[in-house]
């Protein structure tokens, strides 16, 4: 098991080291000039220089490079050129409201997405499975923005059910905070239910062919203790690792719809840094962000582990 986890985080080492070497290049080679949003329109060619020479963007960009891994050295991401603040503190505010909405859309996922399947596996070829299976294209074929705005229109706009917008923190009002992030959440997990709803019934129909399935059942073992205690402990190994998947595309689908929704989270401080031109921001921000997904890759691998003792000797 230690051999898992090891081998995990030492690989995890070079992934943020590429993705902070990729962040950094791709910044420097979107046109604009970040001297030239913060000193304004109206700024002259002399308090432009005076601007880049006192943020160092007039520096070689290997120096600037150098410097920045030397920042990291000492856990320092730098300061936001707009905001004048630190990154590392500005992140930690925003980082919490993209998480949660994450978690939100992985329960939401793991509770229909998981259901929708079983039942599709234990019901072939029925109604059910037939309309779990158009339930899971829909999901996968629409744009999460797209029903996102469908569902502001229905439930904001004509039901008054839900707000269009804004963010109400989980530990000030729990209600608020679930008015707040049903809409978002349900946008971001409707192409994750679809994912795992058909991965689930094709990974319960394998396993359900398996012959100590049917030994199981000519014991006369009853068939819910065949399906869950068999048929999906053994299911989920696969399903396991597709969760792992499902979080990374929760965490990138949230540039979009924390925008949409007006979410103070990391998409929507992201995407203003990128047009903005905040470099600190967008490095510091996207390798924090990278950061938590290496972390969820090893604990998926971890959980893998355990539900198959096959990995750990494999990997021992």
């Amino acid at each position: 098991m230690w051999g898992v986890v090891l081998r995990s985080i030492l690989g995890a080492i070079p992934v943020l080291l590429i993705v902070s070497l990729i962040t950094f290049g791709m910044m420097r080679l979107i046109p604009g000039d970040p001297s030239a949003v913060i000193g304004g329109l109206s700024a002259t060619a002399e308090q432009l220089a005076q601007i880049r020479r006192e943020l160092g963007l007039d520096e070689p960009l290997a120096v600037q490079l150098v410097k920045w891994y030397a920042g990291l050295l000492q856990g320092n991401l730098g300061r936001s050129l707009l905001m004048g603040q630190d990154v590392l503190e500005v992140t930690m505010i925003r980082l919490p409201v993209t998480i949660a909405l994450a978690l939100y859309a992985l329960v939401l996922t793991l509770g229909l997405g998981m259901v929708s399947g079983i039942l599709a596996a234990l019901r072939q070829n029925t109604a059910i499975d037939q309309l779990a299976m158009v339930f899971a294209m829909v999901g996968i074929s629409v744009p999460n923005f797209f029903l996102g705005l469908l569902m502001i229109l229905l439930f904001a706009v004509k039901l008054g059910w839900l707000p269009t917008g804004g963010y109400i923190p989980l530990w000030e009002d729990p209600v608020g905070w679930l008015r707040t992030s049903t809409m978002p959440a349900l946008s971001l997990a409707l192409l994750q239910m679809g994912l795992l709803a058909r991965i689930t019934r094709s990974t319960m129909l394998e396993v359900l062919r398996q012959d100590y399935i049917r030994t199981a059942r000519a014991k006369g073992l009853p068939r819910r203790l065949v399906v869950v205690k068999h048929a999906l402990t053994n299911a989920l190994i696969p399903i396991t690792t597709v969760v792992g998947i499902i979080i990374s595309l929760s965490i990138s689908g949230a540039v979009v719809t924390e925008s949409l929704f007006s979410l103070p989270g990391m998409g929507q401080l992201l995407t203003q840094a990128v047009l903005n031109r905040d470099y600190p921001m967008v490095q510091g921000g996207l390798l924090l962000t990278t950061t938590f997904l290496v972390l969820v890759n090893i604990f998926i691998d971890i959980t893998y582990a355990l539900l198959d003792p096959r990995v750990r000797y494999e990997r021992a």
